[in-house]
């Protein structure tokens, strides 16, 4: 089940959707600069309008990079983006050449029918900064600007003559391009041509900045020995840990390659050191709502909660099995009495490192192998009810289930003792 929802789940999604976002560019730059003759649809379809799809097919290809990296993030508004840019995207294939678009309609095809499948996958609102809102307006209005004064003054410009040359004047104003094919003529075409390049400039490095900035802090945060958010909103299918204690090493060694681990542990220092091995960390309390959400409890497939503190483990627990109701806790107990606590607290599984020891140096001591009994210790099962009929090839209770379910009771019994 792991390995289907690892081959449909949203990182497939994603790495579809970003497949498809390169083929789209890459075959509508071919076709702009190898242009195809003859075809299936030749000759329903105008060459002007095959070069133009070629133009716009790559634009589309731009902008379903873009929301790669919204669907990276959980967007739900990226969401909406690739659901619309993808059969889009297949229609710009068929237009340009139906032999060489093959590939991009049929992956388009695939990543549209996977982002349908993982619609709740991708479910957190779009939450801009103040910042990215005021780089987003001020764009937009000195785009605005730039292109209604070059409009209204076209006939002082030399090279305006449509609403979209306005807007192209605009665009090479603000990224500071100027080609030299529209100029100014008169001294208040100038004037506006200053006041249009001052606005625009200042505008385009708010953006720059805004986009910088994500960057910046991503590298900060790795080299502090933390997760990206990026990183956070894609996992899925991961093992939590809860915490980090002397009997939390040896678990992440015996977990190895066999799944993704995420680690979620308040001393920095010790973040920083986890993550220089290589292992995801999350640097904030186990316990808290917040930081749990973020790590993604509600996706992850079981929680290990294995500290030296059985208080804080138990408050780890609480918050887990409050945020998912289903997933499947492991959890360590220091001291025996408070297995059945942290059971209580939502564990489905708890072990006494203290009590397995305690019982492998007794079977060592005595010689037995007692291996049911340890298999059922290790696990910390529940009791379950005796048999009412004696075992068919003639052996005792006493040979060993009596003597396991008796060892498991003497567990129940002595913490209820002492509380």
């Amino acid at each position: 089940m792991a390995s289907v929802r690892e081959w449909v789940g949203a990182r497939a999604t994603i790495g579809t959707v970003f497949v498809a976002a390169v083929l789209s560019v890459a075959i509508g730059i071919l076709n702009i600069s190898v242009p195809v003759s003859g075809g299936v649809l030749a000759a329903y379809i105008p060459e002007a309008v095959r070069i133009t799809a070629g133009f716009t097919g790559t634009l589309t290809g731009f902008l379903l990079l873009a929301s790669v990296f919204g669907l990276r993030r959980r967007y739900r508004a990226a969401w909406y983006s690739a659901a619309i840019l993808l059969p889009v995207t297949a229609g710009q294939g068929l237009v340009q050449s139906p032999e060489r678009a093959a590939p991009l309609v049929g992956l388009s095809l695939i990543s549209l029918a996977l982002l349908v499948f993982n619609y709740r996958a991708f479910d957190r609102d779009l939450d801009l900064t103040a910042t990215q809102l005021s780089a987003l307006l001020a764009i937009a209005g000195a785009q605005t600007y730039t292109t209604a004064g070059a409009w209204a003054l076209r006939e002082q410009f030399n090279g305006i003559e449509t609403l979209f040359d306005a807007f192209y004047f605009g665009v090479v104003t603000g990224s500071t391009v100027g080609y030299g094919d529209i100029y100014p003529q008169t001294a208040i075409a100038r004037l506006f041509g200053i006041s249009a390049l001052l606005i625009t400039v200042a505008t385009f490095a708010v953006a720059l900045g805004v986009l910088l900035t994500p960057a910046i802090e991503a590298r900060l945060t790795k080299a502090l020995g933390r997760m990206t958010e990026s990183q956070l909103d894609i996992l899925e299918n991961h093992i939590l840990v809860l915490g980090y204690g002397e009997l939390t090493e040896p678990i992440l060694e015996e977990l190895g390659d066999r799944a993704r681990v995420v680690i979620v542990t308040p001393d920095e220092a010790r973040a920083k050191r986890l993550t220089d091995r290589g292992y995801a960390v999350v640097t904030d309390d186990p316990s808290d709502e917040e930081a749990l959400q973020r790590t993604r409890v509600d996706a992850a497939r079981s929680v290990v909660v294995a500290t030296n503190n059985d208080a804080e483990d138990a408050l780890a627990i609480l918050t887990a099995r409050q945020l998912n109701p289903d997933i499947h806790i492991v959890a360590s107990a220091t001291q025996r009495e408070n297995e059945r606590k942290l059971r209580r607290a939502g564990a489905n599984t708890v072990i006494s490192p203290a009590a397995l020891g305690g019982h492998f140096l007794a079977e060592s001591a005595v010689g037995g192998s007692g291996l049911e009994t340890i298999e059922e210790r290790l696990l910390d099962e529940q009791p379950t009810d005796p048999p009412t009929d004696p075992p068919a090839d003639g052996t005792t209770e006493a040979d060993g289930t009596t003597e396991a379910d008796g060892t498991g009771e003497s567990d129940e019994s002595e913490p209820d003792g002492r509380n």
